[in-house]
């Protein structure tokens, strides 16, 4: 025989106010662990530094706006083949030079009848790829050459920052076309020209910041324990500099961004059909006065992505820095 269902009581307001209340001591709860001055483990003392870090950095609404920027760069460049409405490189004649506002090509088509979007989705991969991996070969080698110079000091330091000084001497964006230009156009040549000209800045700014330490009563201390000279400056020296190194990274991902678009521009880096940001600019500047789109809206991504980094930086300063911070 079947038995009617069990009516489950109505929700009171009591018991609403009772959870909120339980969840919102619990939150402070949670706060005030993270936030106490007398952690009692290492991965309290931590998280506590991590949550005062975010804090501070998400209170300033430009860099979030620039953090917001970025995330939506690296959506698009992750999930390209599903969110690009059109294939980048096919070309419908038919269709070609279409206004922005389009139905079918919200920011129109360039001069083959490929669809501009797409190929901004797509080349934000490009520009990103170039600008991480140019980050991930020069912070290593400017931090390890200035470390090493402020570390050891004498004719070590004398001959590693006069090869700095004489690379710091030349323009970075004519040393990185010169290279460009000798090693010849394509997406690798460019990383390497950019590289070669990237690292003295980071060498300068990592032996600004051993010479602060290497003195300090911590190293000291651990010499007199017996601790190498090795293990001195990969244990303590390095991760002491890396955050610094780090914030001047993002900062720089900016300049690094508009040198991949000028070689680009100029033909030197990656080649066509490829959907890279300032070959599109190059390709649209002879259109510009009948279709001023297929240029213009390449560079406002440009300028996006270069300012998002510029306020990434910003906030990362002020985090890390303890000139900026509390």
């Amino acid at each position: 025989m079947h038995r009617p269902a069990a009516s489950v009581p109505p929700l009171h307001d009591d018991d609403r106010d009772d959870d909120d209340r339980a969840s919102t001591t619990r939150r402070r709860r949670c706060r005030d662990w993270l936030l106490t001055d007398s952690p009692t483990s290492r991965a309290q003392a931590v998280l506590g530094s991590a949550y005062r870090r975010w804090t501070r950095f998400a209170s300033n609404p430009l860099s979030m706006f620039g953090l917001g920027i970025l995330v939506l760069l690296v959506v698009a460049a992750a999930l390209g083949p599903l969110v690009a409405p059109h294939d980048p490189l096919q070309q419908v004649l038919p269709e070609r030079l279409m206004p922005p506002g389009s139905p079918s090509h919200w920011f129109g088509t360039d001069q083959l009848g490929r669809d501009i979007l797409s190929r901004l989705i797509y080349g934000s991969r490009l520009t990103l790829s170039i600008a991480i991996l140019v980050v991930v070969i020069v912070v290593p080698i400017g931090l390890l050459i200035g470390t090493v110079a402020g570390f050891f000091g004498g004719w070590t330091d004398v001959v590693l920052m006069r090869v700095t000084d004489i690379a710091l001497a030349f323009p970075k964006i004519v040393l990185a076309l010169a290279f460009a230009a000798a090693l010849g156009p394509g997406v690798i040549n460019a990383v390497v020209a950019i590289s070669i000209t990237a690292w003295p800045a980071y060498a300068r700014l990592a032996r600004a910041e051993t010479l602060r330490y290497v003195n300090a009563d911590f190293i000291h201390a651990a010499r007199l324990q017996g601790a190498s000279r090795p293990r001195l400056l990969l244990r303590y020296i390095v991760p002491l500099c890396a955050s610094s190194v780090v914030v001047r990274a993002t900062l720089d991902m900016a300049g690094i961004v508009l040198t991949v678009a000028g070689l680009g521009f100029l033909g030197l880096g990656a080649q066509p059909p490829s959907p890279e940001w300032g070959y599109m600019v190059a390709s649209g500047r002879n259109v510009l006065l009948d279709a001023w789109w297929v240029a213009t809206i390449p560079g406002i991504a440009i300028l996006l992505v270069s300012l998002a980094f510029n306020l990434l930086g910003d906030g990362l300063r002020d985090v890390f820095d303890p000139r900026h911070g509390d």
